[in-house]
Formats: C-alpha cells, structure tokens, sequence
C-alpha cells in the first residue's frame, strides 16, 4: 500500500487513499500512511469526523473507516432540475465519479405536495432511501439556508490576483478567487460565487460557480436585483415541453361572448393583456362584464407549469422587463386577450344600479375575441371628443364611462381611501439606459378600469363566501393606534386633525386628506398618512379590506401575473361546477400556507424592483458625481436622511456622518434629525440642496451631502421635545464613547 509520509491529506487524497484500499482502515493506520504526528493529529481527526458527517466515509464495526457504497440515510443534497414529468431531482452535494462510480439520480419526495421554495441549487437535509442500484428517494427534512454561502458580485483582476466585489451594498469587503476557482469567469463578469474554507486566512474566498453576464451588459442592473433576491428568468426544461401543443379551446359548454364588443384598456407599456371589460346601460342601471384569460384552463394543479407558477408567486416588474409568472406562450399568447382572435376567459356578469350597488352577478366560462387592445390615453382621449379615430369606438366607450361615473359616486360614498402620490416611471432608452424620470399621469380612463377590477374581485369573493368555498381573500388591516397617533401628532402642525382615542374609518382620512389639498406641503400630508397604513398580505381568513373600505375582497382579475388570482379561478370553478382546472383538496387544505408562501414571494418581488430602480438612478448619476441638486427630504432615520432630488425625482442618502457637526437626536414623532448644541433641524418634507459624492451602479447606492450648515425645516412646524444641549466632549472622552450608542443620539462631522 502506498504512503504518503509528512504529507497532511486534502479529502481527495484520502477519500482516494480509502478507495484503493483493499481493506478498510483504522484512524491509526491512516495516521501512519500519512505520517500524522503531534499538532496534526487533532487536524486529522477533525478531517476524519468532517468526512463521515458529510457521508463521504463510514465507520465500521472495529473502528474502522471505508468508502461507502452509497450515500448515507440521511444527508445534504442539492436540487439540480426537474424532469419533463415535474418530478424534482437533486444530487450530493460533493460526489467523486472517479472514485465512488456513477453519479446516484436522487428524486426529491416533498412531505406535502408541490413543494413551494425548492428550486435548482437550493441544498436540503433529507432521509435518503436507496430505490435502485444507482437510485435513491429524498424525504425533505428541512431546507438548508444556502444564500448565506453564496455571494453575487463583479469579478475584478487586480495585480495580486482575483477579487469578487460583492453587489450587496451591505456588504463590508471583497473575496479573494483562487485561480483554478474561476471557472472561465474575466475581468468585468458579474458571478455567483460559493463561499470556501479560509480558517487562519485573513480573507474569505469564493469558487465561481455561475455567470450571469458581463457588466457592460445592458441587461446587468435587472439581472443583478433578480439573482441577489433568488429571481429566476430562465424556465425549467420540463415548464416549457409541458406548454407546446396548448391551444385555445373550443366553445363546447362555454358561453360565446365572441360577438360582444369587449376592450382591453392598458397602458402603453403595458407587457400582459389579460382583462377586458364591455358595458351597456339597462333599465335598471348598467350591466358589466369583466372577461379574464382562462389561465386555469391551461395550468392546472400539481402540472410543472403550476410548480414553477407557485415558486414564482407572481411576476416581477423592472423598469427594462418582466419576469413573468407563466412562459411565454401563455403570457404573450394564449393568455393574452390579442384584438380579433379568440380566447378562452372567465368572465362575471355584474349588474349594477343607478347607485352603484352590486345587484346580482354570475361567474362563466367562455369563448371571447377582443374587438381593441386600447391605451389609457387613447381611451380618454376618445371620450373626449379629442380622437380622430374614435368614431367606431365611441359607442363602447360611452357607456364605460357612464358606469365608471356611478362606481365612482358609490366609492366616495363608502369612504375608500383616496391618497393622492404621484407615481414615478423609470425612462429607459433602446440600449436599456435611464434617460431621466417621470410622473404617470393619472387619468379617469385609469380610475375606470381599477373600479371595474375592484368590482369584479369583491364578486368573486362573493360568490366563495356564498358558496362555503376556499377563497384567497386580499386584506387589508386596519392602521395601529400607534402610528395613527404619530400621524396625527405630525400633522397637527399644519392645523389638520384626525380623532383621537379609536380607529380611524378611510372616510376620516379622506376628510383631512381633502382639506390638505391646497396646502403647500400636500404631498407630505399624503405620505405620512400612507406610512401609517398595514400592508396589504393573501389569507384564508377574511378581516376585510381597511383602505378600499370593503367587507370582503379578493384578487380574481390578474391570474397571468398573480398565482392568488389563479386559485380563486379554481376555487369558483370547482364551486359552480365549471369543468377541468378546478381547486383540488390538496390545494385547499394548504391554503393557509400558500398565502403565506405567495405574500413573501409578492415582497421579494418589491424589493427586487425597488433594487433594480436604486440601480438605474445610480448608473443615471454616476457621470454627474459632485454636482450640487435640490431636494427634499424623504425620510429622517438615526442613520442619516433620504432625499429625493426634484429633478429626477431620484433617491439618495445622506449618512449621520457627513451631517454639519452636532449630536442629532432622531425625533420620530417630528420625523426629523435635530442638533442638540446648534438647534439644526432636518425634517421629512423640507427642502434642501445637496452634493453627489457617490453614485455606484453595481450597488444601487447613492450618497449625497448636505450642503451648507442652516439645517432644513418646514416653515412654521415646532419641535415638542427639543433635546438638551450636550456639552462638549474631549478628542479623547469622543474617543471612548465613540461606537457605543445603539439609540438616541448620533455625533456627526
């Protein structure tokens, strides 16, 4: 047997050392064959425990280690795809062909069926079963939570080797890349990297495991904000096969709404059509009707279609595209209601009085053909009187309007709340640039098809309740007291006022929401009361819909781009017997889970596009570093300040440290940054001037600077508890305390 004297072994080597054995070995006799001795010895027992935990080596009867003949009972795997049946397979995690043969084909088992968060290249703990010679089952013990292990960043080659920069603006330092771990990656690539082993190294290292492109690209910023968040834009092998051949179905039982004048109504940049909507005046009032995509005619439950659907949640929304939540023949074809060519559709009939009260409805499958795919503006314009081309359309035009005039009164009437924020757009030219920033107008041609949808969904949740059937309900909670009264605190100062002491109905805000409406800093009036709302999550359960003033709500008209909209389909499919695609009970029975699965993949999805946003602005800046902007400010932390720069509407920070010299206090109540020894007030809604000191695309971060030293406050506003003066501290007693103060007060300068 060869040895390998003064020789501390790598794991290949002794993974192969025990390979060639013919015999199993002791702990002694690889001590020997590798001439192990003194500080090495606990090294090499470590070594040896390591291997055996990762099932790499057994311990024999004897005391005695061997290269298994398979893989442990239980064991880390990582999942690597799914087959063209939706099965999921995964592979160990480390495996020598060379050693230990052939490559053992694992399938992953879920304990509860379609499994939510599993997806190529997340690792698990699972109980491993030997099914074959080659062929193992995996019972998910749990998921492992490998993104810690995993860094996204921009390969650099500098003159002592390769670096990753990560594009986390979290975090604190590079890695370093050994040269056999680059895997083909260069200069300027944005890789994934697999943190390694660097104990006794002064710094961490990464093997490159994934190129996701170059950073000259122009695709980079999404590409970057997708893969930091888990964001996958490619489709599993399996999703697409499983989509050729569909087509639109025939009428059959469904109803043919082909020769009703239905329009789509979107905006000019709008990537899915998947609603339409039609009205005409009766004697009653009007009748409505609101035709979605028959998304479910397509994806049904259990399908790898329906897997990957519910992995992604939802689609995700970039200022350059869209990662959508079907493929692309379903999405852009399909399921997308094209002028003049059939579709099939889940459509309600609403009828509606002269009030704007919901008489009766009634939910059926069908066949429709889109007479217009139309554009907000063009819609409006068209009502106006303002289009050339609107001759032929006017008359299905008309009566929309007609029926949004009445909604509209029943709105108001019910107190639904009415925040009035300019919604920002992200300008981008043909080569994927930002080229400025820009405020979406809001016209009645908007407000029109949103009632129609509110309408639509709070008959689907309707009918469910009606029908005791499982419903995804969108709710919406009511404010805390808490932060109503920090509202209401704030906005005193502008001589507004909210009730005290109970829950404020939406009306009550709408009352001082329309009494700001000339005030100078309406805007911020708005925005505070925003900031004091819950968010809006999915349920099983049904506590209302606090900001739309409404009993019972659900999401019923998006199922192209929302998976809570396509289990409401089911679910009113199976209730009222509507044929195939139907909530099966496996569905139902995990709803609760579900909700909860697709309210997070709804905030991985925000936070990707607000990423994405973040790094557009920054890239849009980088030239302009040093420039001097007005802004206002946004928001007051004990970190520091967000600005908003009027200009271009972009977003910028304003760390503690760069602030003119004082102790700030951070004053949530007055949503500002004081000065203890000057005084110096930075409030949220003031405006001030500020300099670009940084702008880095990679990151998303911009960092700005104030400019001057007289603070920024809005006219008239007191401060309650304005702080102590703080005497003056030493160089030194600064020293001591420096880096000790988690809340309160902040030195800077």
């Amino acid at each position: 047997m060869a040895t390998h004297k003064d020789t501390f072994p790598e794991k290949e080597q002794l993974l192969r050392f025990l390979a060639e054995s013919d015999t199993p070995l002791t702990k002694r006799e690889l001590g020997k064959a590798f001439g192990i001795k003194g500080d090495h010895r606990t090294a090499f027992k470590d070594l040896l425990r390591e291997l055996e935990s990762d099932g790499l080596i057994v311990k024999l009867p004897g005391q005695e280690y061997a290269v298994p003949e398979g893989l442990p009972s239980v064991g880390i795997v990582e999942v690597s795809g799914t087959d063209i049946d939706g099965d999921l397979f995964a592979k160990p995690v480390e495996w020598s062909e060379e050693l230990r043969g052939p490559l053992p084909r694992i399938e992953v088992k879920p304990e509860k069926r379609g499994h939510p968060t599993l997806a190529p290249g997340d690792r698990i703990l699972a109980r491993l079963t030997r099914t074959g010679k080659h062929d193992y089952e995996a019972r998910i013990i749990r998921r492992l939570d490998t993104p810690r292990g995993r860094i996204l960043g921009v390969v650099k080659l500098q003159k002592r080797g390769a670096i990753l920069q990560p594009a986390d603006k979290k975090a604190k330092y590079d890695f370093d890349i050994d040269q056999q771990d680059m895997n083909g990656a260069r200069d300027g690539d944005m890789a994934v990297g697999e943190l390694q082993p660097s104990r006794g190294q002064r710094r961490k290292k990464v093997r490159i495991i994934e190129i996701v492109g170059h950073r000259s690209d122009p695709k980079a910023i999404s590409l970057i904000s997708m893969h930091e968040v888990g964001i996958r834009p490619d489709w599993p092998e399996a999703v697409i096969k499983s989509t050729s051949g569909m087509k639109v179905p025939a009428l059959g039982k469904r109803e043919d709404l082909r020769d009703i004048p239905l329009v789509t109504i979107d905006g000019a940049d709008a990537r899915d059509f998947d609603d339409a909507v039609f009205a005409e005046e009766t004697d009653e009032g009007f009748h409505l009707i609101v035709a979605i995509a028959d998304v479910a005619y397509y994806v049904r439950p259990g399908e790898p279609l329906d897997g990957e659907a519910y992995r992604r949640g939802n689609s995700t929304y970039f200022p350059d595209r869209v990662v959508p939540m079907l493929p692309e023949a379903l999405s852009n074809d399909l399921c997308s209601l094209r002028p003049k060519e059939p579709r099939a559709c889940m459509a309600v009939h609403m009828h509606i009085d002269r009030e704007g009260n919901l008489l009766r409805h009634k939910f059926v499958r069908a066949l429709m053909r889109s007479q217009a795919r139309l554009v907000y503006e063009q819609v409006q314009a068209i009502h106006e009187g303002a289009a050339s081309d609107g001759d032929e359309l006017a008359p299905v035009i008309a009566p929309l309007y007609a029926a949004f005039g009445v909604l509209q009164k029943a709105r108001e009437r019910r107190g639904a709340l009415d925040l009035d924020l300019p919604e920002r757009k992200i300008d981008i030219d043909e080569n994927n640039n930002m080229v400025g920033v820009s405020t979406r107008v809001r016209l009645d041609s908007h407000r029109l098809i949103e009632e129609f949808m509110v309408l639509a969904n709070v008959a689907a949740a309707t009918e469910l309740e009606k029908r005791r059937a499982p419903c995804v309900y969108r709710v919406h909670d009511s404010p805390s007291l808490e932060k109503l009264d920090s509202a209401r605190e704030f906005i005193k100062s502008f001589g507004l006022s909210l009730p005290k002491g109970q829950v404020v109905r939406p009306a009550q805000l709408n009352q001082t929401l329309k009494k700001a409406e000339d005030h100078p800093y309406k805007h911020l009036i708005n925005e505070v009361i925003l900031r004091s709302q819950a968010q809006a999550v999915y349920a099983p359960e049904n506590i209302g819909h606090y900001g739309l003033a409404l009993n019972k709500y659900a999401h019923f008209t998006s199922p192209i781009r929302r998976y809570a909209d396509l289990l409401v389909h089911r679910s009113l499919i199976r209730a009222l017997g509507l044929g195939e695609g139907a909530l099966d009970d496996g569905e139902a029975a995990r709803l609760d889970e579900i909700c909860e699965h697709i309210s997070a993949t709804e905030r991985v999805s925000m936070e990707a596009e607000r990423n994405a946003v973040d790094r557009f602005t920054s890239a849009f800046l980088s030239d302009k570093v040093g420039a001097t902007f007005e802004g206002r400010i946004k928001g007051a932390t004990r970190f520091g300040l967000f600005v908003e720069l009027n200009e271009t509407g972009a977003d910028g920070f304003v760390p503690m440290r760069t602030l003119p010299n004082d102790w700030y206090v951070h004053d949530e109540e007055a949503h500002a940054l004081i000065g203890r020894n000057t005084g110096r007030v930075y409030r949220m809604g003031a405006a001030i001037t500020v300099r670009l000191s940084e702008a880095d695309p990679l990151t998303g971060s911009t960092i700005l600077e104030v400019v001057g030293d007289q603070g920024a406050d809005i006219p008239g506003m007191e401060i309650r508890n304005r702080p102590t003066p703080k005497k003056s501290l030493s160089r030194k007693s600064r020293g001591k305390r420096k880096g000790k103060r988690k809340t309160g007060p902040h030195k800077s300068g």
